[in-house]
């Protein structure tokens, strides 16, 4: 891979992780403080164990299974429709047609949760334990999609180069986003909602259909006796120019999606009197 696939690959995957971990350490935050921090810690901790087996297993099958086009096409398909729901969010969310993500109302849900369940169970508090596990290993397995579909959508479309395996710049891409988070978590020590989250759904769900786009239509090699895939004209500059043709298509549709403001809406009819005069 060239370096600036390489960075597109490592920013891709560090910014769709870092949204991933700022809402699931607001979970473990709502729970530590409310409950018990060693349930919440340990059901984390089981969380991450479970994602690893899953991780490794699906990435042996995903690696070995398949040959580089059918790759490509199945992993871009998947990244694609994964993309596209998260934009449609954001589209929404811009339109003003659906709430923003606030980790302040998350936390406070979270947290009255929390209570409502009763005190805490001394030893090992089930309720935190579950309820930690239930939100890292979600979150997680998008983590772990992410990985997965950048990693080995790349390694396919870099078969037989030279350098680090692209599954390593994934890898790597995502435990600075888990770092990161959790410095600035323990610092804070608050949901982190001064992260513009919803700013950077938008510039993740723009990264996943754009890639998911490229890796898709290159894995349609795979019907016309490519082996490798189709290769787009410009090769990896294909992707930027998805990237901004998916752009201007998303503003199109967040402008002509708004909701109509006072100043244009209709106005209301004069209700009619017994006698007809309007009032």
């Amino acid at each position: 891979m060239n370096n600036a696939a390489v960075w597109g690959l490592m920013v891709a995957v560090f910014v769709a992780c870092f949204v991933e971990m700022v809402e699931a350490t607001t979970i473990v935050m709502a729970m530590g403080f409310t409950r018990s921090w060693r349930s919440s810690v340990i059901g984390t901790l089981a969380a991450l164990a479970a994602l690893a087996v899953f991780t490794i297993a699906a990435g042996y099958a995903l690696a070995n299974w398949l040959e580089p086009a059918v790759l490509k096409l199945v992993i871009g398909t998947l990244l694609l429709i994964f993309g596209l729901q998260w934009l449609r969010k954001a589209i929404y969310r811009s339109s003003g047609r659906k709430a923003i993500h606030d980790e302040d109302k998350i936390y406070r849900d979270e947290v009255a949760a929390a209570k409502a369940a009763g005190e805490a169970q001394p030893g090992l508090d089930m309720f935190a334990f579950m309820v930690c596990f239930k939100g890292v290993f979600l979150e997680g397995l998008e983590v772990v999609f992410i990985v997965l579909t950048f990693g080995l959508s790349a390694r396919a479309h870099t078969t037989g180069a030279g350098g680090l395996d692209p599954l390593w710049y994934a890898t790597f891409g995502a435990l600075a986003a888990v770092i990161i988070v959790l410095v600035i978590a323990i610092i804070a020590r608050k949901p982190l909602s001064m992260i513009p989250e919803n700013t950077l759904k938008y510039g993740v769900a723009l990264l996943l259909v754009s890639f998911g786009t490229y890796w898709s239509v290159g894995g349609l090699g795979a019907f016309f006796g490519e082996p490798e895939g189709i290769k787009w004209p410009g090769a990896d500059l294909a992707i930027i120019a998805t990237l901004v043709v998916t752009f201007l298509l998303s503003r199109l549709l967040i402008s002509g999606s708004r909701k109509p403001t006072a100043a244009f809406a209709p106005k209301a009819t004069p209700a009619a009197t017994t006698d007809g005069a309007s009032r």
